[in-house]
């Protein structure tokens, strides 16, 4: 199992930020109707909502990385 998430967040490092910032929208929508379905008893696969909250954690975290090592505007590095 330890594989597979590390082969996701390898597979996420190789895209852009824009990419990123795409799959983080999709990511959220999906999480959205997975809330709306598991309140309304529809849902097929409930472990899908921790694999989606999973990986938008993943995307933030890779987000947040590369905020802080781009140079700071400042100059002051």
């Amino acid at each position: 199992m330890m594989a597979k998430s590390a082969s996701k967040i390898g597979d996420m490092r190789v895209k852009s930020d824009d990419q990123l910032s795409a799959d983080l929208g999709d990511l959220k929508k999906e999480a959205f109707n997975l809330r709306f379905q598991a309140a309304t008893n529809q849902l097929e696969r409930p472990a899908r909502i921790k694999e989606v909250r999973r990986d938008i954690a993943r995307i933030k975290t890779l987000q947040t990385e590369r905020s802080q090592s781009a140079p700071s505007p400042s100059g002051k590095a």
